[in-house]
């Protein structure tokens, strides 16, 4: 009786095989783009299954978005354009750099004593553009800070971070507001004694809020 030999009893895959193959493995591919990938990640929908299975409802989750000016920029180059004629200045891209404003600018110092292991927010109401300085220090220890913004007209998820200190005992800087809003502080006391803050701001501000001990 003749044996086969392993070599002998496996099949060899024809060309027209392996093609077939491949082309169901592409169509296989290509489907999946359509229905699903195009959908979920690009908000496209040829076939109209993505919106049935929800996909495209991903996308307009994931799409939101916020323009936020630069105040600040466009004026980077003004040192490299063009000089006009004698006793004229150069153009300001950007000349919203300087606001007059009808009034003088505020300033306001705010006392607040965090029990030990407790937090607390104080936060600046600001129109965009609007300047404040500010400075603030503890009487004791170091606490966490994180110096951010938001909108509340927006979303309650959207905020952004300016500064943030994991352990520090106080801070000075400025900001010009990038957007209107509340723009502040919030402080985490970790020690196992109270701490008081002391924080002062100077500028352009419509209000100060303190959100108390939390």
């Amino acid at each position: 009786m003749k044996m086969s030999t392993p070599e002998q009893s496996i099949e060899r895959a024809s060309p027209r095989r392996l093609w077939m193959a491949t082309a169901a493995a592409l169509g296989a591919a290509v489907v999946l783009l359509v229905t699903a990938i195009l959908p979920s990640e690009y908000g496209i929908d040829p076939t109209g299954i993505g919106g049935a299975l929800g996909l495209t409802a991903l996308t307009a989750q994931a799409g939101r978005t916020l323009e936020i000016t630069d105040v600040l920029g466009g004026n980077q180059d003004v040192r490299t354009v063009e000089i006009p004629d004698f006793g004229e200045p150069v153009p300001l891209p950007n000349p919203g750099i300087n606001q007059q404003e009808a009034a003088a600018p505020q300033s306001r110092t705010v006392t607040v004593t965090i029990p030990a292991e407790q937090g607390t927010e104080i936060k600046t109401v600001l129109r965009e553009g609007k300047v404040i300085l500010y400075s603030w220090s503890i009487d004791r220890g170091d606490i966490y800070s994180d110096f951010h913004g938001h909108d509340p007209e927006v979303s309650a998820d959207f905020w952004v971070r300016y500064h943030e200190h994991q352990q520090g005992s106080g801070g000075n800087g400025s900001l010009v507001a990038p957007f209107g809003g509340e723009h502040g502080w919030y402080w985490l006391n970790y020690n196992e004694f109270p701490v008081t803050v002391t924080l002062t701001v100077s500028g352009y501000y419509d209000d100060i809020i303190d959100y108390g001990i939390f």
